[in-house]
């Protein structure tokens, strides 16, 4: 036993002594394109860009096929931009971004506008594993359309919606581009609509939208849910950027992204749509919306579900019926410098929820502007249900309508911890008040 104590010993401290001074790995001087490293590349200072136009363009044409017939050819090469130049390009099926693609406009020069939408009921039943349906009118639909089905089956509460694209047509069968994978029944009132999102992408990740309006004709189209679409759609994204967009006039909402994390939304216009302004979805981390205009939709931004360590910084958020609304585990996130104005039941509403563990805690809402928020009773902040440790600083709360029993902040009966710090109020029947149960 004696001889084996100094060696254990002495072998222990040269291990560590070898972790120590391997922990920091070398920097990365001079990168190099390496088949399979996504990670590290150099930047490049010239990467391919095409254009596509009405004329004299790469791609000629004003079709959503010409557009993503430039996306597809860039995505194929490994990336670049896709200049879209000044005129106005109808679309009667999304454009599919893909990865490392930057689709660029001219501004409000280049439009995208929604043709109108058709909608018929299914004349036979398709079960989940079908890839047709068969419509009841299919006069108004086209092979090569981008379509949305609904349905309420299967005993199912909810509404079910699936997008697809008709590709093949025999009579009024359409062979779709993808299996249903759902089931839509006559007896859950299946139906088939020529709606979808302007622009879209899932499972994508270093792309962007920059430059150019997206118009939803929303008068003549039917409603989506945001849920599934938006002028601006993505689902299980990463790293997006949507810069200088203008998205308006659609049936549901603006700019909307679903588990999609570290998207950036800056200097956009969402405005006159039938829902959301901006809708950061479930699950979606780290989302960065800044320096955009929020006017006369449903709500201006809407933290769904599950948004947490976001950042909503210097927006203009005017008269939508909620300015800004927070719920179902939306935590850790910032709004601040906004102004947020006109908003016909409350400027930032903290949403019920199903008690506080659901509810979105531990939200900061410091040095922003709120005025004229509210009804005659309402509230310009109204925190509801089980939410706890929010703090409220250095805002600025003004009521130019009359006192009436208008209130500034209004904190629900089962609310904790909610800091008021350092706050001005000007015109209010009451600076803050406890709510009814």
């Amino acid at each position: 036993m004696k001889y084996y104590l100094p060696i254990v010993v002495t072998f222990t401290v040269t291990a560590i002594f070898f972790v120590r001074a391997d922990s920091e790995r070398p920097v990365v001087k001079q990168p190099r394109a390496t088949s399979g490293d996504t990670a590290v590349e150099p930047d490049w200072t010239q990467k391919l860009t095409i254009t596509v136009g009405s004329q004299e363009a790469d791609l000629v044409g004003t079709t959503d096929r010409v557009i993503q017939a430039g996306v597809d050819y860039v995505a194929r090469l490994g990336g670049g931009t896709v200049k879209i130049l000044p005129g106005t390009y109808r679309l009667r099926n999304s454009i599919f971004l893909q990865s490392n693609v930057r689709l660029l406009g001219a501004g409000s020069e280049t439009i995208l506008f929604k043709e109108p939408s058709a909608i018929t009921k299914l004349a036979v039943d398709s079960d989940w594993y079908d890839q047709e349906i068969t419509l009841t009118d299919a006069e108004a639909f086209k092979v090569g359309d981008g379509v949305t089905l609904r349905a309420r089956g299967d005993g199912k509460s909810y509404e079910t919606y699936t997008k697809r694209t008709l590709v093949a047509r025999i009579g009024k069968r359409f062979k779709l581009d993808r299996p249903l994978r759902d089931n839509f029944w006559r007896m859950g009132h299946a139906i088939v609509m020529s709606v979808f999102p302007l622009i879209t992408g899932e499972n994508i990740a270093d792309a962007s939208v920059e430059n150019m309006t997206l118009d939803g004709n929303r008068d003549k189209n039917d409603n989506l849910n945001g849920n599934y679409g938006g002028c601006l759609f993505f689902q299980d994204c990463n790293r997006l950027t949507f810069r200088g967009v203008v998205a308006r006039n659609y049936n549901g909402d603006g700019i909307s992204w679903q588990i999609c994390h570290d998207v950036i939304v800056e200097n956009c216009t969402a405005e006159n749509n039938t829902q959301l302004g901006l809708h950061p979805g479930s699950g979606s981390q780290r989302p960065v919306i800044r320096n955009n205009k929020l006017k006369n939709n449903d709500i201006g931004i809407f933290f769904c579900w599950g948004v947490k360590y976001g950042l909503a910084h210097n927006n203009t958020i005017e008269g939508n019926r909620l300015g800004i609304s927070i719920g179902h585990r939306d935590t850790d996130n910032l709004v601040t410098r906004n102004e947020i104005r006109n908003s016909k039941e409350a400027g930032i509403l903290f949403r019920p929820e199903r008690g506080k563990d659901f509810a979105g805690h531990r939200n900061r809402i410091n040095n922003n502007k709120l005025i004229d928020n509210g009804g005659t009773a309402g509230a310009a902040i109204e925190i509801q249900g089980g939410t706890e440790s929010i703090t409220i600083e250095n805002n600025e709360f003004k009521e130019s309508r009359g006192v009436e029993n208008r209130v500034g902040v209004r904190i629900g009966m089962h609310t904790r911890e909610v800091t008021l710090k350092n706050n001005t109020f000007t015109g209010f029947a009451k600076q803050s008040e406890p709510g009814k149960k």
